[in-house]
């Protein structure tokens, strides 16, 4: 895990603590709850720009990079699930608790930003209430029309508030 901080930068420097998301921001999936988190495609950098993660949370099956910013590495392998279901539970978990302050930038992100990315992101819905049979849909309609990816990623948010 990486823990940098930016706790001293100003509010509208990339990777300042000191604000949410804006909401128009690329990526940007505002929870019922009005909590913000950017779901991303680690393919696609970053522009110098566009502002940077407090937290973030990969998912991929190998190990990512450094960045200046707090991570949190989850194994789960491109087009699957996460292999270790209890620390995702954990590891999402902390992300959408984290994602309630507005001091936090909450960015959940794998290689293409969909498939791995939007079943976290339903995830993310059904810790915030949205019902399980829902949670795809509400991130089709709010993040990407083809976020989760695969019949057992839609099974896997069914299940997630079991």
């Amino acid at each position: 895990m990486n823990t940098s901080s930016d706790a001293d930068a100003d509010a509208g420097e990339p990777g300042s603590r000191r604000a949410s998301w804006d909401d128009g921001t690329a990526g940007v999936l505002r929870l019922p709850s009005g909590r913000l988190v950017r779901g991303r495609g680690l393919r696609h950098p970053l522009a110098p720009s566009v502002a940077r993660p407090t937290y973030a949370v990969y998912l991929l099956g190998k190990e990512p990079p450094e960045v200046p910013w707090e991570t949190r590495w989850l194994r789960w392998p491109d087009f699957w699930l996460p292999r270790d279901r209890v620390q995702a539970r954990e590891v999402l978990t902390e992300a959408w608790t984290r994602a309630a302050t507005s001091s936090e930038r909450v960015e959940i992100a794998c290689g293409g930003g969909r498939g791995r990315t939007g079943t976290a992101l339903a995830c993310l819905a059904v810790l915030d209430g949205v019902p399980p049979d829902e949670a795809v849909s509400f991130v089709r309609r709010h993040y990407d029309r083809h976020a989760v990816e695969t019949p057992w990623q839609r099974t896997y948010v069914r299940r997630f508030a079991e």
